[in-house]
């Protein structure tokens, strides 16, 4: 099942399957207004006896008539449009179904679960070959500005965008074009116009029998009209930062150069939030910048509850940093107690000390471009706890950007020691020119398992190049470690403590 916010979208998804699923024996249907209400009866008989392999639709597609013979896959593009009421129907189908949701700007809610651990998260950044940014720009309402603008897109063979956001007053605004660039053949498209009607007139537009399209936010959603370059958004302060993203994703479909052109009016006075929105949607141009505008956007509004319905908004209640750290606990110990009954691999021990080395712990930007990658990167590897972990990080790493070069083994190797020190009670593990040095925990100095096991085992390892450090603060160890260079001496370090362990 593929769930989508409107009526125009899923129609054009249904001919984009229909075209790609041509040659195979596969039954497509859609679910929205643009069908009749035999059709859909038709539609949703087929469903439950599972004559139908691939529907999709609008919320249509939520209503309690509608039921699944073996619902499979759920596909969800443009999450964010969905509101938690549908989330919470959608979550009666997903008891055993797998659900993959899209966006390119998701809520700040959603955003921050995935960025918390709660969901998985995977980031698509490549963009099409030969695809240009859109180049941004913010202006005051001008008539010689926008009728350059059009003429100049129309004069290369190219359709236009305006976006009105007012059903009330859009007329007015075709008026005022129609002055302004006569010659330009003009429609208006918004959701209360009657179903056929607005799907003849966007089929039209498709065929290019208009050069310019005045609509509402119908336009927001994954359209795809590679003939479009250049759109007008009016009133720009109106908007969220995650609408103009997404506005401004309906042109440079091509390899053309698109333009976008974020219109204000002179008797409007702009709040602080809205100069943030459009600093920040001016700033993010870079293609496959999404990423950043949601993580924008979540500064800007706040992350929402994910227990209860707020989808944006600040934690009042507890603040933020005991917000995050309450959530962080319960997703860490929900995980946990998954993997111990799959595993039983983690000790009950485990401390997790710090590093301190004297060599670089990079990833190369030459290896991975994107900085927000890298730190998600970092991020994980810190908090493994596990060898197994970081084994599957490196085919990750392998299967997403290639082999993994020394500067990125030797980061490995030492989040391994890291972790092998972990398990036997340290609190500092120091890696400085041929010596390591072990700081142990507190815990260690009342637990009869550490004197009776690990620090024996330690000392009899490398009895001639271990130093034992104790007094009434200091518990630890300093070992003098064998090999002509680095790599050598993280290799024995490394079979040492697994030794122990």
């Amino acid at each position: 099942a593929l769930l989508v916010p409107t009526t125009i979208l899923a129609h054009q998804h249904f001919q984009t399957f229909r075209e790609r699923m041509n040659e195979f024996p596969i039954h497509i249907e859609m679910l929205s207004r643009f069908r009749s209400a035999k059709q859909q009866r038709e539609a949703i008989a087929k469903l439950s006896d599972g004559t139908i392999d691939i529907i999709i639709g609008t919320h249509r597609l939520l209503s309690e008539d509608v039921k699944f013979k073996n619902l499979g896959l759920l596909v969800i593009d443009e999450e964010q449009r969905f509101g938690v009421k549908h989330k919470e129907r959608l979550k009666q189908m997903r008891v055993m179904v797998d659900v993959l949701t899209m966006s390119a700007t998701p809520i700040p809610r959603t955003l921050h679960m995935a960025l918390m651990g709660a969901r998985d998260l995977s980031h698509i950044e490549t963009p099409p070959r030969n695809r240009l940014p859109v180049i941004t720009e913010i202006h005051e309402w001008e008539d010689d500005l926008i009728r350059n603008t059009v003429n100049r897109e129309l004069e290369r063979g190219g359709q236009v965008y305006v976006v009105h956001n007012r059903v009330k007053t859009i007329d007015g605004v075709r008026r005022i074009l129609h002055d302004i660039v006569p010659h330009a053949r003009i429609a208006v498209a918004h959701g209360q116009l009657p179903e056929k009607q607005l799907e003849l007139i966007m089929m039209d537009f498709i065929s290019r029998k208009y050069d310019v399209l005045i609509s509402t936010m119908i336009i927001e959603n994954g359209l795809d009209i590679p003939n479009v370059n250049t759109i007008i958004i009016d009133h720009a302060e109106r908007f969220g930062l995650s609408q103009l993203y997404q506005l401004r994703g309906r042109v440079g479909r091509s390899t053309e150069q698109a333009y976008a052109y974020l219109v204000i009016h002179s008797n409007t006075r702009l709040t602080h939030l809205a100069q943030k929105r459009l600093r920040a949607i001016q700033d993010f141009t870079d293609l496959g910048s999404g990423f950043k505008v949601a993580l924008r956007d979540m500064e800007i509004r706040g992350i929402g509850n994910i227990l209860g319905k707020e989808q944006s908004g600040n934690i009042q209640a507890v603040g933020f940093d005991l917000y995050c750290k309450l959530l962080e606990e319960s997703v860490s110990s929900i995980k946990s107690k998954t993997e111990l009954k799959e595993t039983e691999t983690v000790p009950d021990r485990y401390t997790d000390p710090k590093l301190d080395v004297d060599f670089d712990l990079v990833i190369p930007p030459d290896y991975i471009y994107s900085e927000v990658e890298r730190i998600t990167i970092y991020h994980r590897m810190v908090n493994f706890r596990d060898l197994n972990d970081v084994e599957k990080m490196k085919d990750e790493l392998r299967d997403r950007f290639g082999p993994v070069p020394d500067s990125i083994i030797r980061l490995i190797d030492t989040i391994e020691l890291k972790i092998m020190a972990g398990k036997l009670y340290a609190s500092r593990i120091a890696l400085k020119g041929d010596t390591m040095r072990i700081d142990f925990s507190d815990v260690a100095k009342e637990d009869d398992y550490f004197f009776k096991n690990i620090l024996p085992a330690l000392m009899n390892e490398n009895k001639s190049d271990v130093r034992f450090i104790g007094d009434a603060d200091k518990l630890g160890v300093e070992l003098r470690l064998s090999g002509s260079d680095k790599n050598e001496q993280m290799s024995y370090a490394k079979n040492l403590l697994n030794t122990i362990n």
